[in-house]
């Protein structure tokens, strides 16, 4: 199977990298924009900050490139966000893959730290990268933006408020966890995202 991590100036790449190698998976990183095409499966990572993510995509050609790929894409944490239509991190306009805001998470009380950082249960689970056996296990985030309920909230986790934990449109899938530092249930994402999506 042919495997593409899209590289661009986000962090976490090489650990998703590490997880897809756990697999099985020697997956390729590139910017190249006929690799990404050819790929049988996409995995579009990150770590970093909204504005400057879109602004080095823009300036790549990444932009027009992803919405139109027709094979399964995964984008995990900040892949995830620039997936949707806009984010309040730099006030930006994203890849309008999922017709969704990105809003930053407000303290309730005290006791409410932002970032989210952390172990927490996914709930309500309906997407091809989720079994059965996924409904209330722990995984990993690392976040201060999230994303509402909406029409394409495949998971969803309740901190400071219910957020949509994943998204799914079509051949598009997305966490706000991180798979890769989730350990078995991540690897048992990431083995269904690469088996069960078409």
């Amino acid at each position: 199977m042919n495997v593409v991590i899209i590289r661009y100036n986000a962090g976490n790449i090489f650990s998703v990298k590490n997880a897809l190698k756990r697999v099985g998976i020697e997956p390729v990183i590139t910017s190249d924009k006929e690799l990404i095409r050819k790929a049988d499966k996409i995995i579009f990572p990150g770590v970093g900050e909204a504005s400057s993510t879109m602004l080095h995509l823009k300036k790549s050609g990444l932009d027009q490139l992803i919405p139109e790929l027709k094979q399964p894409v995964l984008g995990i944490c900040l892949g995830m966000q620039v997936m949707c239509s806009h984010s309040e991190e730099g006030n930006v306009d994203c890849l309008g893959i999922f017709d969704a805001e990105v809003k930053r998470f407000i303290p309730q009380s005290k006791e409410d730290k932002v970032p989210h950082m952390g172990w927490n249960n996914l709930m309500n689970t309906k997407s091809a990268i989720f079994d059965t056996s996924i409904e209330d296990q722990f995984v990993y985030f690392v976040h201060s933006y999230y994303v509402p309920l909406n029409e394409h909230t495949a998971a969803t986790t309740d901190y400071i408020l219910p957020f949509s934990a994943a998204l799914n449109k079509d051949n598009f899938y997305a966490t706000q966890f991180h798979p890769e530092k989730s350990g078995v249930v991540g690897e048992g994402i990431l083995n269904n995202f690469l088996s069960n999506t078409k």
